[in-house]
């Protein structure tokens, strides 16, 4: 996950009972395997002694900053949510590095054309 991150900034009042979430994405980040895919992102944690609500605020590699509310987002889902952008900031490095223009623009007729080697099923087939 920190593969993808170039900062990681996590916020909470330890007095709060909403702090779990970013507990739990502090552990994950601070997990070996984590560490180990990029050194280089730091990992800062505020302590607060005011009533704001916790949050975790990531910075990806191309410079594009997200801010979550640890209240309301389960730490998982953050994750999960940084893994997709991840992903698709690979295929767009991949895509650009190739010399090919992105986003990548599929003409409509194209999209509903049945993938080669398959089949398309009439509705009459789907209910039998």
């Amino acid at each position: 996950m920190l593969k993808f991150l170039s900062r990681v900034r996590i916020e909470f009042n330890a007095l709060d009972p909403r702090t779990a979430s970013c507990l739990e994405f502090l552990a994950q980040c601070n997990a070996r395997k984590a560490k180990e895919s990029n050194p280089s992102c730091a990992v800062q944690v505020k302590r607060r002694t005011d009533d704001e609500p916790p949050k975790i605020t990531v910075t990806f590699v191309n410079g594009v900053e997200e801010v979550f509310d640890a209240t309301a987002t389960p730490a998982q889902d953050i994750r999960n949510m940084i893994l997709e952008k991840g992903q698709s900031l690979e295929t767009e490095q991949m895509f650009r590095e190739a010399g090919e223009p992105w986003p990548v623009v599929i003409p409509a007729e194209e999209l509903h054309q049945p993938a080669p080697g398959t089949k398309p099923r009439k509705a009459e087939e789907k209910k039998q």
